[in-house]
């Protein structure tokens, strides 16, 4: 699984946006943000941990999620990729109809 398909759904984009504004928390933390139940979250935290989105780590007890921001490298290339793919496309538009406009 991807960044990208983690990210597709709304809740797990309120998770990660959750953790990476407050840092570490655990679950019971971030399921206090959401209407829904626990398990819900639980499974929405194992979706973004298998995609590299968010760490666990272990702390006597609890397991603590923390935002990991490497996971969005993936995103940034790809976004980066079309922003000039469409600059590219826009930018000869324009000299088209300035070509035709004359």
């Amino acid at each position: 699984m991807d960044a990208f398909h983690a990210l597709a759904e709304p809740r797990r984009r309120r998770v990660v946006e959750i953790l990476a504004h407050r840092g570490r928390l655990s679950a019971s933390e971030i399921c206090r943000e959401f209407d829904v139940t626990p398990q819900a979250i639980s499974q929405h935290l194992r979706v973004l941990r298998e995609a590299k989105v968010i760490r666990m780590e272990r702390s006597a007890q609890r397991r603590l999620y923390t935002f990991d921001p490497r996971s969005m490298h993936e995103i940034q290339a790809w976004t980066a990729v079309m922003t000039k793919l469409w600059s590219r496309r826009l930018d000869r538009l324009e000299h088209a109809l300035r070509g035709a406009s004359t």
